[in-house]
């Protein structure tokens, strides 16, 4: 298509910004082979016991080599890797790096917006160095790996959007760069799997609809990918021209913070429950207090064997009290569900209402 790249800059002054993504590779399992190099090579699982129903919450990436993800279930990964070493997520060392690497972002940019404990958004656009923003992406990389021992990817480009997909895209320990002229060529070929927000109920509604690729959303109008797709129509319009007009921003606050477990076997007892309440709300806490955050809201979350799923919360005028305050209202909380008579196969604590 010989006119590509003006229909995907129609606002050429959107593309003034220089945006850096950093993101972490495989945060938690490298912070666990940094501190015992001896699992340096191997397949390490990050999240439940092997056989249960947990969710995998990183894997290391010879671990990836065998088809093990995020978000897996941790019986489906040791199926895949029988020798995988899996191990329980450490949150307060991994928050403590993640401080580190915060304060490292700030040297460059008063414009960070963290996305999780391992990644975030950096606008460079006028940074006090002057530098390019690829070595500004260089030296943060640089910086990370010496005083954390650990490696970062990076993706430069115009836009946020654009920057999160570059990241991805030489991992692990490398680097992409897209320039404001490139976003054509850069997004076009690309599946519409790729645009951050498009998961697999997303593409596979999508793929019904003829639409794999941006390419093939580029000869319709947002009227026309209206009509075919209903309202997500215009936002894949912009998505797949490479436009993104949001910004990094640093003010916004963190909604909520929470853990959750699931349980090989469902539980039957209030006791066992309590037990499980009681350990969630003791690391949601020190997750609380590590995040330099207070909250006034205490949610309580209980999905049944039959898969229902029902939330309790309460809310308080004053400021959340210590983990014994937490467990006490949920457990307070969970006389309000149907707990007591029918099997449970996940608790989970969340606090929300929060402020820095």
């Amino acid at each position: 298509m010989d006119n590509l790249q003006a229909i995907v800059d129609p606002h050429p002054s959107l593309l003034l910004r220089k945006i850096i993504h950093i993101d972490m590779d495989a945060f938690y399992a490298s912070v666990e082979v940094r501190d015992n190099p001896k699992l340096a090579g191997l397949p390490i699982v990050i999240g439940g016991p092997p056989n249960s129903r947990s969710v995998v919450c990183t894997a290391s990436y010879p671990a990836r080599r065998f088809g093990i993800r995020s978000a897996m279930a941790c019986s489906v990964a040791h199926r895949l890797c029988p020798e995988a070493i899996f191990m329980a997520p450490n949150f307060e060392k991994y928050s403590a790096v993640s401080r580190t690497l915060r304060e490292i972002f700030s040297r460059y940019s008063a414009l960070v917006e963290p996305l999780s404990l391992d990644e975030a958004y950096l606008d460079v656009t006028n940074n006090p160095s002057g530098e390019y923003a690829v070595k500004i992406a260089q030296s943060i990389r640089a910086c990370i790996h010496r005083e954390t021992g650990l490696t970062a990817s990076a993706g430069v480009a115009p836009n946020k959007m654009v920057a999160k997909i570059c990241s991805d895209f030489h991992k692990p320990n490398g680097i992409t760069v897209v320039q404001p002229h490139q976003v054509a060529s850069f997004m076009a070929p690309l599946p519409l799997r790729k645009i951050p927000g498009v998961g697999p109920v997303t593409e596979k509604f999508l793929l019904t609809k003829g639409l794999a690729q941006c390419l093939s959303v580029l000869s319709s109008t947002e009227e026309q990918l209206t009509d075919l797709i209903g309202s997500r129509g215009p936002w894949i319009y912009a998505a797949a021209r490479g436009i993104d007009t949001s910004p990094v921003e640093t003010g916004s606050e963190r909604r909520s913070l929470g853990e959750e477990e699931t349980f090989a076997v469902d539980l039957t007892q209030i006791t066992d429950m309590n037990h499980v309440l009681h350990r969630l709300s003791t690391s949601v806490h020190q997750s609380l207090q590590d995040s330099g955050y207070t909250g006034r809201t205490i949610q309580l979350k209980v999905k049944y064997s039959d898969f229902k799923t029902v939330t309790r919360r309460r809310s308080f005028d004053v400021v959340i009290g210590g983990p014994e305050h937490i467990f006490a209202t949920v457990r307070d909380l969970l006389t309000s569900t149907d707990a007591s008579t029918r099997p449970v196969r996940l608790l989970g604590v969340c606090l929300s209402n929060l402020a820095s």
